[in-house]
């Protein structure tokens, strides 16, 4: 995408109803603008970001075994009513009446018509397991909607729901979608660790809350570095797979034997087992959450599947989420600095910025148009009629990982020269070793 062509209108002063850095950056930077309090529109940079988010979430559900569908926004209230919700929720609940005065709602959370759609379809216990999601756009009427889409009341979520027979194979589906979701924070670039939470009048074990730090966090967490050492992609030996009943038994071992808690369930005396050198603690954000409610809304809504023995039995459910638009926030709360964002290579908008220091000049022109030729959709190429200092402020208030600088002195040599956003790193180098070094073939 050429600059001077593009929708990204930056913003040099940080607007005031901004409280938190994800909010005055996201703004800053052009990706998002206001309609109404809570409610944004997602502009070219901050949707590019929004989409790499979404597809390394549903690569990793797909690998998890879970089948992608879409449920609608719009939900009729009579399910919410068979589940006993409806009346319940409050007024987080935006409730609609349609032409034919019939009772709606705008979908806050879907576990009433993925239960509905189960139990039009699925008989017997032979057609389970069965785990089923969907990236789908919420609404919730927040009090005070502030922090930009951090507590936001329309926001992108992708929600998991999960049927088994019995505990047992509720378990099993479980381990899975936490397996998948330590995988896709991986690859998100974040470090998240999972923390028993709440687990509501259901009881027992299977109740977690998936955190990363930063300092503006809602809560203070502990946990053991143990957790930053493994390696959740791995699928040699020592690595886990989705496939197998002892590595998922093995994995979740893993996650409940290391120290992890929020200062709601902080327990002193654990915390000084932990060894001092491997103690970590901070802010957190909650980044997605994962609930076994076994047959809340099965049973509610009279869901039953034959079992092996001819009786009929209601399928076990677990819940799973991940707040999409919410992890854009996250991922800027987590890595920024005084100039900007600073990007993961596996979710930025680009993944580098070609500065054209001297448009106009015959080998900075030449130089850059090669790069850009080469790098395609993957380059951001300035090549607006602006100051040097401009143009680099700009690319480091939007994040890209990569910099490619190209003034009139180094092109003459056939030299450009290489920034790393993150670490601030410069080097010399050609073209075609600059592009090598971002991971494009020359």
């Amino acid at each position: 995408m050429r600059l001077s062509r593009s929708f990204i209108p930056t913003m040099k002063e940080t607007p005031a109803e901004a409280q938190i850095a994800s909010h005055r950056l996201m703004l800053r930077a052009g990706l998002v603008r206001q309609t109404s309090a809570g409610i944004y529109a997602w502009l070219p940079l901050g949707f590019r970001v929004l989409k790499n988010i979404e597809r390394i979430v549903r690569e990793e559900q797909d690998a998890s075994g879970a089948q992608e569908v879409l449920m609608p926004t719009i939900q009729p209230a009579e399910l919410w009513r068979e589940s006993g919700r409806y009346d319940d929720y409050g007024k987080e609940m935006l409730r609609i009446t349609d032409r034919h005065d019939r009772d709606m709602l705008y979908g806050p959370t879907n576990e009433e018509v993925i239960t509905d759609l189960f139990r039009q379809s699925v008989r017997s216990y032979r057609e389970l397991p069965q785990i089923l999601y969907h990236i789908q756009w919420k609404f919730r009427d927040e009090v005070r909607p502030r922090f930009g889409v951090m507590r936001g009341r329309e926001f992108l979520m992708k929600d998991a729901y999960s049927f088994d027979l019995d505990y047992a194979g509720a378990v099993v589906s479980y381990r899975k979608m936490m397996l998948a979701y330590m995988r896709t924070f991986q690859r998100l670039g974040l470090k998240a660790i999972p923390m028993e939470a709440e687990s509501g009048p259901i009881g027992g074990d299977l109740s977690h809350e998936f955190i990363i730090l930063a300092p503006t966090g809602e809560s203070q967490v502990y946990y053991d570095a143990a957790f930053e050492e493994i390696d959740y992609l791995s699928r040699g030996a020592g690595g886990f797979s989705h496939d197998s009943a002892a590595d998922l038994h093995r994995f979740f071992g893993e996650m409940t034997s290391h120290y992890a808690a929020t200062d709601e369930k902080h327990d002193p005396a654990k915390w000084a087992q932990v060894d001092q050198t491997r103690r970590r603690e901070g802010r957190g954000i909650e980044v997605g959450h994962i609930f076994y409610f076994g047959t809340r809304y099965t049973k509610a809504m009279n869901t039953t599947v034959a079992a092996p023995d001819g009786t009929h039995v209601h399928p076990e459910m677990g819940s799973y989420g991940i707040g999409v638009s919410r992890l854009v926030g996250a991922v800027i709360e987590a890595s920024h600095d005084d100039a900007g964002i600073i990007w993961p290579d596996g979710i930025a908008p680009f993944k580098a910025a070609i500065l054209n220091l001297r448009r106009g000049d015959a080998g900075c022109d030449a130089m850059c148009e090669a790069l850009y030729a080469k790098l395609g959709r993957d380059a951001l190429y300035d090549d607006r009629e602006e100051r040097a200092g401009a143009k680099f402020a700009d690319a480091d208030l939007m994040g890209h990982p990569w910099q490619i600088i190209v003034g009139p002195r180094g092109a003459a040599a056939g030299m450009a020269e290489l920034k790393r956003r993150a670490t601030g790193e410069r080097v010399e180098l050609t073209p075609n070793e600059a592009l090598g070094r971002i991971g494009c073939s020359a």
